[in-house]
């Protein structure tokens, strides 16, 4: 299978290169695959590194049958460690859940708008008490998310690294790489976005659903397909609405539209 996502990642990318074609260019099947083949290629260059040294190749093996959610690859979990390995992933990033949204507690008094302050201060509230946000509920607030206080450029290390969890990245890293790694995996999601809005959310299976919704941070695993639709849906309106600059609002609804989602208060 791995072998099979290798060719069709290599004929796409001679088909970009033979028809000067970017990335946010392809169609949404096309990008996705070529985003997943590179998380694969991570780990398989890294059993390949520790199986250069002679007769390692055994403590290889060894590593990856005590340790498969690590360092294999999802071709290689069977149907009830997908399961139990995405249920165990999301509950790291449900982690930092609650310390995201201190964050944007304590910055509602530096929002100079009276009319965003009270946004703010709305949307802190619903979620506090257990209510999904609608669509609008957040994008009025994204004129907070652009500039000051909670513009990509304006986070703190300790949000960054929060954040990073949330999307099940690592944080240990130094606060500008932090935001850059930060930045460039939201340009992604948002170009898929884009894709994916023209292709339509109707056009994916079941498990293409599942799998973009759980990217997106929504545990899919135990919610009806109607719902994980609706839920791409919503996430979909949010994503085609922003600009570049606004992409902090985007990796802050990664915790903001799902936290409260039917089924997911576990």
């Amino acid at each position: 299978m791995f072998w099979a996502d290798a060719k069709k990642a290599r004929r796409i990318k001679t088909n970009m290169w033979k028809h000067n074609i970017k990335f946010h260019q392809l169609p949404y099947r096309e990008m996705e695959h070529l985003r997943q083949f590179r998380r694969d290629v991570t780990k398989c260059l890294f059993l390949g590194i520790i199986s250069i040294p002679p007769f390692a190749n055994y403590l290889v093996f060894l590593l990856m049958y005590l340790f498969p959610r690590q360092l294999l690859i999802q071709h290689f979990w069977t149907p009830k460690q997908q399961i139990d390995f995405l249920d165990i992933y999301h509950a790291l990033r449900k982690q930092s859940h609650p310390e995201i949204l201190c964050y944007l507690e304590k910055v509602i008094p530096l929002v100079s708008d009276a009319g965003l302050r009270w946004h703010m201060t709305e949307l802190c509230t619903k979620i506090q008490h257990g209510t999904h946000p609608t669509v609008h509920d957040i994008l009025a607030l994204r004129q907070c998310f652009s500039n000051h206080p909670l513009g990509m450029n304006q986070l703190h290390a300790l949000q960054m690294k929060a954040l990073s969890r949330a999307m099940l990245l690592t944080p240990h890293l130094p606060p500008f790489l932090l935001r850059r790694r930060l930045n460039t995996h939201m340009a992604v999601i948002h170009q898929l976005d884009k894709a994916l809005a023209k292709l339509g959310v109707g056009q994916l299976t079941l498990q293409e659903v599942k799998s973009a919704c759980y990217l997106r941070g929504l545990n899919s695993t135990h919610i009806a397909e109607e719902k994980c639709r609706t839920w791409l849906g919503e996430w979909l309106q949010i994503s085609c609405s922003l600009k570049e600059a606004e992409l902090s609002l985007l990796l802050h609804n990664v915790v903001l539209l799902s936290v409260n989602y039917i089924g997911t208060r576990r």
